[in-house]
């Protein structure tokens, strides 16, 4: 093990014990009015729970994030704001979405939140969170209407909502009950980012109000991509009346949104599998640059339906997404009450990123189009001659068009309370459309950071498009599936208040679905045109299209039972303890097609339309006068079916197995007069415990799985009325296994985001945000498994992002 390893482990556990220490040494009958008073205990949660109760009362495990909160943090995208939640591990590496999340060791083993949903006011922004590049936060914004972001992990998210045994993370919108508003403008000092976000809300009268606001933003972003990748806004506005028994909310958003979508990129690793050294090229820094350029942005192919179809790499990850809802809650009288929710999402848009299939030396490169050399197909070098021993990338163009993503969730429940046991009844109906195509290229471009050009090889291609469709993988992936999913599942929930200590709950859920549709692959049309110049150059000898005249059928249905029983204990008014055992499903969709999973009549093969969790957890909850304390322990084991990339080998791999983790969580907060911090470790042990497909690695760790993932933010108060405010958050992960086969290590990492905040005059203040602020290298997702040791390696990785500076003036009033 190595020594920088073992310090990290014992420093992140004695900062623990500190943390635990702290929290017990302070006198309960403290009264100060510097104390934080366990607000975060206090605050009640309605995420995932039957009834809204206080942190303490409930027998969950539940976090929450307000918006300074946020703010502090810092997070350069939604993804990012993910780190500050305790049990959640996101890989946000891959730009404002495309995130790869997961809870409590329950693995990444593709892409996307496949065991958790993403919610917005209680409402699942998609059915299924890891559709292939249409994952669910890629239609997510974080901004100024969020009053804060709730997360639940296991529990009774099982039961509560569809297809998130894991958890749900949900983004509660502020609703204008107490009046008020911000403007605020951001500009990156050493990035290229401008920003400005506003919102609003107040009472219209005793029983009306609202909230409107939104953002606009444009820039580079924060890679040298030699464009403006990140356009865009959203807006959104929400109504509420309040009626003497209830109340009616209206809620409406509108997103058009363009941001670059960051994927593996060249990093050099020498040394060993098991101590590797990470570094940058000579031309390509991996944690400013990015293998976009203004060289590379135009793409002709072939669209789904045989049609000439022009994308652009500027898009990037391009939601467009419109959504409207409401939720209603009435108290009918004699102990009934009846609660509401429906969201009607339209999305649509495309996702587009250049992808590097291999990175070799340019002779290694033209050797295998059997040519001597490359050269420059555009930039100022058009048509000179690429050194051989010069790198080069062979881009795939992950191009794919979101035809309709459109979603409708309706949630109704009834509850009659018997004295201290409530009853509730509940109906979920959905709907989740999942057409999308794949329409992909072939390209070289050289390693550079910035301004890269395309290059050619000899007649074998053209401006740097050696294919239509990716022979590389053996044409895997032109492709085109229109899918509905009809959803259903009614549901049936208890709590009892035993006495005024003991809570118990259960709950039950039966969901459903019918899934239809159909699916077509690639095939390769000979000699055709596709530029129209009428001549048959060499991309266009074979050419990858959809092959529709042999589509298939989605024709199967599925179902799964999941419960959920959990009771809570008070030991005191401030602290308690609870348990709690919960099995839950989650349904397959795109990802069962193209493979052996769906037969050819469209029936799933048996065992593998629904994946199921199962997850136990003990916990012990504390408030006192100036902290918080959570510990809970957790064992979950997972069946999963999936697909993913095949690492070095290129192309498709499917995945069937199960696995087993185990872990401790603890989060906590402590202030003592002006200083406060807040921090959360996360300890996980996780297996794979057996593999179908590849038996040899049962027992392994699964791969980017860490032990121990951690986060913490200090922070201080000053000046006469305390306005100013200055800390750090530090976020931080030991060492995981790039692959499954468990032999080249991701070494940890922690980085540090320093902030300040100064309030100029009533109302209007700067602060100043740095991210990464000493440019650490940290390394979260790699597509080879091993290297040649004590060599230099040229391999394909993602890291977090170099260090960006944001000033922002704000001004709330």
């Amino acid at each position: 093990m190595k020594k920088s390893t073992l310090f990290l482990k014992r420093l992140l556990f004695i900062m623990a014990l500190m943390l635990f220490n702290m929290a017990f040494s302070q006198n309960e009958n403290e009264t100060s009015n510097d104390s934080i008073k366990g607000e975060k205990l206090e605050e009640v949660v309605v995420t995932g729970v039957l009834n809204p109760r206080s942190k303490v009362k409930s027998s969950v495990s539940i976090s929450s994030v307000s918006a300074a909160q946020i703010e502090q943090g810092a997070p350069r995208s939604t993804a990012e704001l993910f780190r500050l939640l305790p049990g959640i591990k996101s890989e946000s590496t891959g730009g404002e979405g495309n995130a790869n999340i997961t809870v409590r060791g329950i693995p990444i083993a593709s892409g996307g939140a496949k065991f958790l949903q993403l919610h917005e006011d209680g409402m699942p922004v998609m059915q299924f969170g890891d559709v292939a590049f249409g994952n669910a936060d890629i239609f997510v914004r974080n901004d100024q209407t969020i009053n804060r972001v709730e997360a639940i992990r296991g529990g009774s998210a099982s039961t509560l909502a569809s297809n998130s045994p894991a958890g749900i993370i949900n983004f509660i919108s502020k609703d204008g009950k107490k009046e008020g508003g911000s403007l605020m403008h951001s500009i990156g000092l050493d990035f290229g980012s401008n920003r400005t976000d506003f919102e609003y809300g107040t009472p219209i009268s005793e029983t009306l109000r609202f909230h409107v606001g939104g953002f606009f933003r444009q820039g580079e972003g924060p890679r040298n991509a030699g464009y403006t990748a990140n356009l865009g806004g959203q807006f959104k506005a929400n109504m509420t009346k309040e009626f003497e028994k209830g109340y009616v909310r209206l809620y409406f958003k509108y997103l058009n949104d363009r941001s670059i979508g960051y994927l593996p990129m060249p990093v050099k690793v020498s040394g060993t599998n098991a101590n590797p050294t990470w570094s940058s090229l000579p031309n390509f820094d991996i944690l400013h640059d990015t293998p976009h350029s203004p060289y590379f942005l135009d793409n002709l192919t072939i669209g789904a339906d045989g049609e000439r179809r022009r994308s652009n790499l500027s898009d990037g990850m391009r939601p467009v997404a419109t959504s409207f809802g409401g939720e209603m809650k009435f108290d009918l009288g004699n102990d009934w009450k009846v609660e509401e929710r429906f969201r009607q999402n339209y999305h649509n848009g495309r996702f587009v990123s250049a992808f590097p299939a291999e990175v070799a030396t340019a002779s290694v490169i033209a050797a295998s189009f059997g040519e001597t050399s490359l050269t420059y197909a555009n930039g100022p070098f058009a048509g000179q001659t690429y050194n051989n021993n010069d790198l080069v990338m062979r881009i795939h163009t992950f191009d794919t068009e979101i035809n309709n993503f459109n979603n409708f969730t309706n949630d109704m429940k009834l509850t009659k309370s018997f004295g201290k046991f409530d009853l509730t009844l509940g109906y979920y109906k959905a709907y989740q459309n999942i057409n999308m195509s794949w329409l992909w290229n072939s390209y070289l471009l050289e390693v550079k950071g910035e301004n890269a050009a395309l290059l050619n090889a000899g007649a074998n291609s053209v401006n740097g498009l050696y294919a239509y469709g990716v022979p590389a993988w053996g044409n895997c992936c032109q492709r085109n599936y229109d899918a509905n999913y009809d959803i259903s599942a009614p549901y049936v929930a208890g709590q009892l208040k035993v006495n005024d200590k003991i809570n118990i709950d259960a709950s039950v859920r039966f969901d459903s679905g019918k899934a239809r549709g159909s699916y077509a692959g690639s095939t390769q049309a000979l000699n055709l045109d596709v530029d129209n110049n009428g001549t048959i150059e060499g991309p266009e000898l074979s050419v990858s299209v959809v092959d529709n005249a042999n589509r298939k059928p989605i024709n199967y249905d599925y179902d799964y039972v999941s419960y959920s029983v959990g009771a809570n204990y008070l030991l005191s008014n401030n602290q308690s303890v609870f348990g709690r055992y919960s099995r839950g499903g989650r349904a397959n969709a795109d990802r069962l097609l193209f493979g052996p999973n769906v037969l050819n009549s469209g029936e799933a093969a048996p065992g593998l339309s629904a994946d199921m969790v199962n997850q136990a957890e003990f916990g012990y909850k504390r408030k006192g006068t100036n902290h918080t304390f959570y510990a809970t322990a957790f064992f979950a084991n997972v069946a999963e079916q999936n697909w993913d990339f095949g690492g070095a080998g290129g192309g498709i791999r499917q995945i069937q197995r199960k696995y087993n983790s185990a872990g401790l969580e603890l989060e906590g907060s402590y202030k003592v007069k002006d200083f406060s911090i807040n921090g959360s470790v996360t300890y996980t042990k996780a297996e794979i415990k057996d593999d179908v497909i590849t038996p040899a690695l049962n027992g392994n760790k699964p791969r980017r799985q860490a032990d121990f993932i951690y986060s913490f933010v200090p922070a201080y108060k000053f000046g006469g009325s305390k306005q100013h405010n200055v800390g750090f958050s530090a976020i931080g992960t030991t060492k995981a296994y790039a692959q499954d086969d468990n032999q080249l290590v991701m070494p940890g990492y922690v980085y540090f985001n320093p902030f300040i905040n100064f309030e100029l005059t009533k109302g209007l203040s700067a602060s100043l945000n740095v991210n990464n602020v000493f440019d650490t290298i940290g390394i979260t997702e790699v597509e080879e498994g091993s290297i040649v040791e004590n060599q230099d390696n040229i391999l394909r990785a993602r890291s977090i992002n170099g260090r960006t500076t944001s000033l922002t003036l704000s001004y709330r009033f």
